[in-house]
């Protein structure tokens, strides 16, 4: 989603407000904490690069690149700063280097499931006549699918995303798969990106992820 679907899908200018809203607080707040979580764990084994960038922060400055971030609000997709992180300091480099590599992935996940949560209370008990709730029951349904979206994205082994440096604590250096992905993986996501691959992605994660654990929690109240 972008702000050129938003603004043509016909909806009133009221209604678009609320998703634009809605959207930009939840992939704002999704991708700082993956970013939060990454400099977090690195400076817990023992790297404080991170620290030291100003990077275990919730400032949204911190963590966004403007072109990225532009991006993201005119296509739907872009990107953050990378976290800088030096694995040579940590205390032990696989467990280091394995547990920054999924800090953000499971921070992603946690988030997606508390916030499905949030959003099964929303529609249960929210009146969307009141504009406030309207806009909190679209606020929890868009930051739990992003996070969804973000988790299973970044587990993909695709240079430089998490899952390829979670394979870097396990195959050498010089692992011709992992030659080819430092040479070509840049490209290789942003072909992904902009291909029709991430809509099956954000199916599987409506399906699996948000419906089938919201009928599950929607049982707990009903």
């Amino acid at each position: 989603m972008g702000i050129f679907s938003i603004f043509s899908s016909g909806l009133s200018f009221e209604m678009m407000v609320i998703l634009l809203g809605a959207w930009l607080i939840a992939i704002t707040f999704a991708i700082v904490s993956h970013e939060f979580s990454h400099a977090w764990v690195a400076n817990k084994m023992g790297d404080p690069t991170a620290r030291i960038a100003g990077r275990i922060s919730f400032n949204p400055a911190k963590h966004l690149d403007w072109i990225g971030t532009l991006c993201l609000v005119v296509f739907g997709f872009g990107w953050a700063k990378p976290v800088p992180v030096n694995p040579t300091l940590f205390r032990n480099f696989r467990k280091g280097q394995v547990l920054v590599s999924i800090a953000g992935v499971v921070t992603n996940l946690v988030l997606g499931v508390v916030f499905t949560f949030l959003s099964v209370v929303a529609q249960l008990y929210f009146d969307s006549s009141i504009l406030i709730l309207l806009f909190l029951q679209y606020l929890f349904f868009y930051t739990a699918i992003i996070n969804y979206v973000l988790a299973i994205f970044n587990i993909l082994p695709i240079y430089p995303l998490d899952g390829f440096s979670f394979l870097e604590a396990f195959l050498p250096y010089n692992n011709k798969f992992m030659m080819f992905m430092r040479k070509y993986g840049v490209i290789i996501m942003l072909i992904l990106l902009l291909s029709t691959a991430l809509n099956y992605v954000f199916d599987f994660v409506l399906q699996v992820f948000y419906y089938d654990l919201f009928d599950l929690f929607a049982m707990i109240f009903i």
